[in-house]
């Protein structure tokens, strides 16, 4: 079970550069009304994930997969792509995921931030860098991203 909320990350987010990043390509096999599959190269670690949707917590199962494997698959996810630098910041308690979008979505930035249970999710106190919560559009998904672009409400950076 994923349980994580999701952000845009505001204006006064933190200097990256201090920060460790890897460059996320991920492409997606089958999205559907229930769910979605898709395959990831993280740095060269390469995953298969089957996930589910819904709002703060959701089924996710990940398996590695060899980087042939990734290569045999990923001509299949043509037109269904984003790609990405994932920057990871540890305050005391949480690990936050930045993520930079590039190509047609560049501008974007979105925080995720995972968690154990629904009740810490829900009792978290966002720092007053996070902007907007997207945890529950849709249009906000990866999935959504990969198909249709960037969404009409999209506060990208220049």
């Amino acid at each position: 079970m994923e349980i994580e909320r999701k952000f845009l990350v505001g204006s006064a987010a933190p200097d990256l550069s201090r920060y460790p990043s890897a460059f996320l390509r991920q492409g997606y096999l089958a999205v559907g009304p229930s769910g979605e599959v898709r395959i990831r190269d993280s740095d060269g670690h390469c995953m298969i994930a089957v996930k589910s949707y819904g709002g703060i917590a959701r089924e996710e199962h990940e398996v590695a997969i060899t980087r042939e494997q990734f290569d045999v698959l990923w001509p299949a996810t043509h037109g269904r792509r984003v790609e990405k630098r994932r920057f990871m910041i540890k305050d005391r308690k949480h690990a936050f995921h930045i993520d930079l979008y590039a190509g047609k979505l560049a501008g974007l930035a979105v925080v995720e931030v995972e968690f154990e249970t629904i009740d810490e999710a829900l009792a978290f106190d966002r720092p007053a860098w996070f902007g907007r919560e997207i945890t529950k559009d849709a249009c906000y998904r990866n999935s959504a991203l990969a198909l249709q672009g960037l969404p009409e409400d999209a506060d990208v950076a220049s």
